[in-house]
Parts: structure tokens; sequence; C-alpha cells
């Protein structure tokens, strides 16, 4: 692995803070040209007209395909996705209108397919685990929607105090959708929400998720991309009172001419509160491109902070990029502890030929190489069936690349 943000890039492969510091994208100015100050002065806004179209210059649009993306800039977004339910018994689940109070108070948009997502629906999907109970199941919240039409979609989770659960939000099928999940995390509850982005080759998705922890709230938020031609997902923690703690996973695998993007911002404006930030990426295939932004903002009444933030990714064939760029802010002195940590790298050939001397075929030594670099992070999503799945994808996705490597023929 080439690790850490000052690292250079592998000969032939771009990657990591270096590359970003070298282009101007870690630069800081005029949002004009890209860049931003503190993420505190981030606009943010439910007003279409405060956050306008991108030009594709700008800090949290330089590294994205803009011209894939703009049907989702749109002002008027049909209000058709697909939203469906599968509840474990003790949860309360109803379609509410967007006047419904309860909407809105996970975080406000702050960039433009988030406020063109929260202006796009009429109605909305809100899932609430009532106070003090113990989910005896997952929740599955099962979302689609249609390639020709621009949509949006708008999901909250509500967890009541003291209560715990698991929710999973299944993307699949096609898609020209843009999202909006609520994570409400009440006193004392205790909840995982995992986002598995599956779609359709040619699908194209962004996703705004907001989640706001209160006191000793404990949340698990895993997102997991393999699927889509465009995926876009932005989750945003912020931390309401003492004693929160949030744990962000992510695990993705992009393919030929696939763009996955995942942008994080942790903000700790609030004292003892802790964060750990883990994604895992891998790709492969020409016009592959992987970006994983993380940015830790920890404010200067935030003391007693514990965070950290890592992102390793892997890269598997020629042609690929992956830009990897965490920024960690800190106002205050007075923190447990505070860092972060980038790396990508080329497949390890050492490991191969350790693996194939052994009389392990090719193949299948690739295959344990990578699904021993996804492991840990596959273990901590917590629910069967979404880590079979990924093992399964990452299976296919390998077949892929060594029907690449071998031309056709048999490792």
């Amino acid at each position: 692995m080439t690790s850490t943000e000052t690292s250079a890039a592998p000969q032939g492969l771009s990657t990591d803070h270096s590359r970003a510091t070298a282009d101007g994208a870690h630069s800081h100015g005029v949002a004009d040209s890209g860049v931003q100050g503190s993420r505190a002065d981030r606009v943010t806004s439910f007003d279409l007209n405060v956050i306008p179209v991108p030009s594709g210059r700008e800090e949290e649009w330089r590294f994205s395909p803009v011209a894939r993306i703009a049907p989702l800039f749109s002002s008027e977004l049909a209000d058709t996705a697909t939203v469906e339910v599968e509840a474990a018994p003790e949860v309360l689940v109803e379609t509410v209108e967007r006047t419904d109070p309860r909407l809105g108070q996970a975080g406000t948009p702050g960039d433009r397919t988030a406020v063109t997502a929260w202006n796009g629906f009429t109605k909305a999907t809100v899932v609430t685990v009532p106070k003090e109970v113990k989910a005896s199941a997952a929740t599955h919240i099962n979302i689609s929607g249609a390639a020709d039409v621009a949509q949006a979609a708008h999901v909250l989770v509500q967890a009541q105090p003291l209560s715990e659960s698991v929710i999973v939000i299944d993307h699949r099928g096609d898609a020209l959708l843009n999202e909006t999940v609520e994570v409400v995390a009440e006193a004392g509850s205790h909840v995982t929400v995992v986002s598995v982005q599956d779609w359709n080759d040619g699908a194209v998705h962004t996703s705004a998720q907001r989640i706001k922890i209160g006191r000793d709230a404990v949340v698990k938020h895993v997102v997991v991309t393999f699927g889509g031609d465009v995926v876009r997902v932005t989750p945003d923690a912020e931390f309401t009172a003492e004693g929160g703690d949030i744990e962000m996973v992510g695990l993705y695998f992009a393919d030929e001419n696939q763009h996955q993007e995942h942008r994080l911002f942790v903000d700790h404006a609030v004292p003892n509160c802790k964060s750990r930030v883990t994604y895992k990426g891998a790709l492969q295939g020409e016009g592959a491109h992987t970006v994983w932004v993380g940015d830790v903002l920890i404010r200067a009444e935030a003391e007693g902070t514990d965070t950290y933030e890592l992102n390793r990714n892997l890269v598997l064939t020629d042609g690929a990029r992956a830009d990897s760029v965490p920024n960690l802010e800190i106002e205050t002195g007075l923190i447990e502890g505070a860092g972060h940590a980038s790396a990508t790298g080329r497949f390890d050939d050492e490991q191969l030929f350790y693996l194939q001397a052994r009389g392990i075929t090719e193949a299948d030594a690739r295959r344990l190489v990578v699904r021993g670099f996804f492991a840990e992070l596959i273990q901590e999503i917590g629910v069967a069936e979404v880590e079979e799945r990924l093992l399964a994808s990452i299976d296919s996705e390998l077949e892929k690349s060594m029907t690449v490597i071998t031309g056709g023929k048999d490792a």
C-alpha cells in the first residue's frame, strides 16, 4: 500500500491526498475555484435559490461527473419512486405529507442534489422504532426507480429513546433517483442503518443521508456500493448532546466506467462524543473512478472529542482512479484524540506469488486477497444476508477482472 496523504502515487495510478493537493482540489479559497474554507462555513439551506446548479468547479463537485448527474439538479423531480417496507413487528411505518413536522429535523441540505431532493418529494416514508423497544428483526426498506424519469424519495428513520433496531435500505433495479435519508437517534437509542446501492447498470443515484445523534445514542451507519453507473452518497452526522457515538463503515467496488463517490461530514459540536470512520474500496477496469472525502470538524466547544477516520483503496487493474481526501479541522486542543489516514495501492503481487506457490490458482488467490482486504468491514455489517450478497458480488467482479487478465483462458 502507498499510504498517508503526503506519499506519492504509484506510477500510472491516480490517487490520494497528494493528487488532490497537486491539482488544487485541497486548497482553500473562493468557492468558484473549487475550494472552501472551514467546513462550518458551508452554505446549507432548504431553499433552492440559495444553492445553485453547480459548474463542477466547486469543492463538493470537482471530482464528480456533473454532466451525468445533471438531471438530478432539476427543481422539478417526479415523486414516483417505489418505497416498500418490510418492518419488524414492533416497528411503526407511515406514509406522511411533506408538511409533517418530524421531517427536516436531522439537518439542512448542503449541496444542490440534497436541496432538490428535499424540494422534490410530496410524501415521505417514516419508520419509527418506539421508545424502549428492542426490534426482534431487521426492518427492510426497498427502493427502486425508473431509468428515464428523474425522481425524488424521502425516508425518515426515527429511533426513539432507549430503542434498539437494525434498518436496511436496499436500492435495486433501474434509477435516476435523488434521495434523502434522515436518521434521528434519540437519547440512549442504538440504531444500525445499512444503505445498499445494488443498482442495475446505467443507474444514477444521489443520496443525502443526514444523521442526528442525541445524548448517549449509538449509531452504526453502513454504506455498501457495488452497482449503478454513477452513485454519490453524502452522509452528514451531527452530535446534539454529550455521550453520542457513531461508527461509519463503507465498502465499495467500482467496475469499468463506474463512478462511486462517498463524501462524509462528522460535526462534533458538543463535548465528549466519539466517531470512527472506516471506508474501503476496490476498483478495476478502464474508467473506474472512486472518490472518498472525509470531513471531520471539531468545534471549539467540543472538548473531550475522540475521532478517527480511515480510507483504503485497492486498485486491481490499470486504467482505474481512486481519489481519497481526509480532512480534519480542530478548533480546540482539549480532546481525547483525533487522526486520519488514507492509503491506495495496487494488488500485492508478493501475496499472489506466495499463495500460488502453495498450489492455489491465480483466480482463487486473487479472491482470497480481496476478501481478506474487506473481511473486517464485512463482519462489521452485522446483517448476514447483506454480508453474503456482498461476498457474492465481490466474487462476480473478480471473475470479470480475471477474464481481462487471462484473455478468457482458464487461470
